[in-house]
């Protein structure tokens, strides 16, 4: 039987981490079968329903109104747009939207807008998740009446490192924005990115700070930074691919019933890498050409990587 823990120390992550490869996989792959079906991915679709013109400063972002990166500042797309994108993303096989809005934190006025947006895409009887910066306890209630199912909020970074990536806001802010959405009892999405020139300490810190949550995050998204030029993180180097699915699959073993997302990068990734991922316990993907503002494969190749690794597509996700 899994246990689930939320007491893990660093040492302890830093000596999964430090398993030989081979070892670390085994043991992943293992807990993540007594889990999950080993060959079903979920699959969520992400849509942008306002772009740029953020206040704040996060290192690697286009949406920064701090750095000159040629993004067109959007205003909030209309209802109907965003509906109008959630049927052709559930057409083409997703079973979650996600609406992403570029804020600091949302307005009252301005959640009064997406609510009807989260109630139109679930009467399509698809999953919905929002990412609109940090919420106060009350804005959290009030996106469950709305009938939220997930809340998207990602650490990013260690709390070490946190302050070399963002400078407008704190770890900790992070963090009482997700004790808000699990007070009200939506699942949390949170998860980080790696190639924030963090060390590997710094991603088993990350990973214990998810873990060691009151509840486990539901969905774990880890992202491979995109660099994006005129922002200050433009020309760090990445991870190599040994420690992205490293990563990974210490992030199966520290949360074995959490689902593990393979987020923004794929791009970057050839097949062999996603492979590997999926093995070391990831089991969930973003579907569409666009991430936000990244680019992403498109839904004809992952259909065609999922049937050459006879991956069937889950079509209702538990998590």
């Amino acid at each position: 039987m899994t246990v689930l823990r939320n007491d893990w120390t660093l040492a302890e992550v830093e000596a999964l981490f430090a398993l030989p490869f081979n070892d670390l996989l085994f043991q992943a792959h293992t807990i993540h079968r007594e889990n999950f079906d080993p060959n079903q991915v979920q699959v969520s679709s992400l849509l942008n329903i306002k772009t740029g013109a953020c206040p704040e400063d996060c290192s690697y972002c286009s949406q920064s109104s701090k750095y000159d990166t040629g993004l067109e500042r959007e205003k909030l797309m209309e209802i109907d747009l965003v509906l109008e994108k959630a049927q052709s993303a559930k057409d083409k096989g997703a079973t979650r939207f996600c609406m992403g809005a570029a804020w600091r934190n949302p307005t009252d006025k301005s959640l009064d807008k997406v609510i009807p947006m989260i109630q139109g895409v679930k009467a399509m009887g698809m999953e919905t998740c929002v990412t609109l910066g940090m919420l106060t306890q009350e804005q959290a209630f009030t996106l469950k009446e709305a009938g939220l199912d997930y809340y998207n909020h990602n650490l990013d970074t260690s709390k070490e490192n946190y302050a070399n990536v963002i400078t407008t806001r704190t770890f900790q802010d992070r963090l009482d924005t997700l004790e808000s959405v699990q007070n009200a009892d939506i699942h949390v999405c949170s998860g980080g990115i790696l190639g924030l020139g963090e060390e590997q300490t710094d991603r088993a810190s990350m990973l214990r700070s998810l873990s060691n949550l009151e509840q486990h995050p539901d969905s774990v998204p880890l992202n491979l930074l995109v660099p994006i030029p005129g922002t200050p993180f433009e020309k760090v180097a990445p991870p190599t691919e040994s420690e992205f699915v490293r990563t990974i699959a210490v992030a199966r073993i520290m949360m074995p019933k959490s689902v593990v997302r393979l987020s923004a990068g794929r791009t970057e990734m050839g097949e062999a890498m996603q492979a590997m991922c999926f093995f070391a316990g990831a089991n969930s993907i973003f579907y569409g050409e666009q991430l936000l503002t990244t680019d992403n494969p498109d839904t004809n190749t992952d259909q065609e990587l999922f049937t050459r690794l006879g991956i069937n597509q889950s079509q209702a996700s538990s998590h």
